[in-house]
């Protein structure tokens, strides 16, 4: 059964998964203190992510990701649909910025969010090394947008979500 928790304590225990989404840990350093780290749990720990607010109607999922052995079954998807509905009372819209990579732009579009807008130079702007996925250069920040007050389709019954999950 897939278990959720909210981490308030020792964010930084996590940092080996954080940076396979962001490799550099300076940049991770942030938006980790100020943002709500959730991990997802099935068994052991499968993905995290962070979130953390932009203003009073907007948040934006600053990192997200799932260790390479568990990626493409469904964990991060999970992830973020419980993130969707932790934040519908809180927030109208929810944000997330990615390089610009075919699998991971499919990704977010999956999960319900739109294209938004583009950050020219991000990655080689405020990065200290260039950036890669693969063999494409990460260049841009593409963003998009996901509506919050938008009720979306429920993911499987078997998840167990807790808004108010202890930290560890």
């Amino acid at each position: 059964m897939l278990k959720m928790e909210r981490i308030t304590h020792n964010k930084k225990q996590f940092l080996d998964l954080l940076l396979l989404a962001d490799e550099q840990e300076d940049m991770i350093d942030k938006y980790l203190p100020q943002g709500d780290l959730f991990a997802l749990y099935d068994g052991d720990l499968k993905s995290v992510c962070v979130v953390v607010p932009v203003d009073g109607v907007t948040c934006e999922l600053k990192n997200i990701a799932t260790y390479p052995e568990y990626q493409g079954k469904g964990y991060g998807r999970a992830l973020v649909g419980f993130i969707f509905d932790f934040y519908k009372n809180d927030y109208k819209s929810m944000l997330v910025g990615t390089g610009e990579t075919p699998a991971i732009l499919s990704f977010y579009e999956r999960c319900g969010f739109v294209r938004s807008h583009r950050v020219k130079n991000f990655f080689t702007d405020h990065y200290d090394h260039p950036m890669f996925k693969g063999d494409i250069q990460l260049v841009d920040m593409i963003y998009f947008k996901k509506d919050l007050t938008v009720p979306r389709p429920r993911i499987s019954a078997s998840a167990k979500f807790s808004r108010s999950a202890p930290g560890r």
